[in-house]
């Protein structure tokens, strides 16, 4: 059944160019690519990162996964990012989602260990954000997590995505069910 409303985002619009690289502060948030595979293995042996991302990561899924991101620009369904200091990367941040339709987005993003307590995240997250306002088209940008992730939750603070509520029962992780919090900015600058 046809939409009656055009979409959001025009199809093609995303992948008419190369994905960009993103500078904010010291930080520079790049694409992806062959190399930063043991990054990711590292993260996913981050007992926090495991514990809220739930999933595990050998040589063979990080380079998957590495890979992916490349395949999801092109299909448009998503953006992932390395957050990197000096070219070295310290964590990920992604546009997991794009819906077309209604412009809207979805993040995701762990720094390592190391490089916590700086505001890697909220920096990167911000410059995503400005990004898929301004370049993509989005409408609204939404943050999720467990409530007890709390440092998550500062940093969609931070970042200035407000917390509108709290979606009961909406993760099965390993050790059972979460709630989550849903954080959410929007295009016209209203938190």
């Amino acid at each position: 059944m046809p939409r009656l409303a055009p979409p959001a985002i025009a199809p093609g619009s995303i992948r008419r160019l190369p994905q960009p690289v993103l500078r904010s502060d010291a930080l520079v948030l790049r694409p992806w690519r062959a190399g930063d595979e043991p990054t990711v293995v590292e993260a996913y042996a981050d007992p926090d990162i495991r514990h809220w991302h739930d999933r595990s990561m050998d040589a063979d899924e990080a380079a998957a996964w590495v890979a992916h991101w490349a395949g999801r620009w092109q299909a448009e369904t998503g953006a992932g990012w390395a957050i990197t200091i000096d070219d070295e990367p310290v964590g990920q941040i992604s546009l997991r989602t794009f819906e077309h339709g209604d412009g809207i987005s979805e993040v995701s993003y762990w720094v390592l260990p190391g490089a916590r307590g700086r505001r890697i995240a909220p920096t990167a997250l911000r410059a995503v954000a400005t990004w898929g306002f301004e370049t993509v088209g989005l409408h609204r940008i939404q943050v999720d997590h467990a409530t007890q992730n709390t440092a998550s939750c500062q940093v969609a603070t931070r970042a200035g995505f407000p917390l509108e509520g709290t979606k009961r029962g909406a993760y099965l992780q390993s050790d059972g069910r979460h709630d989550a919090h849903l954080h959410a900015r929007l295009a016209d600058g209203v938190s």
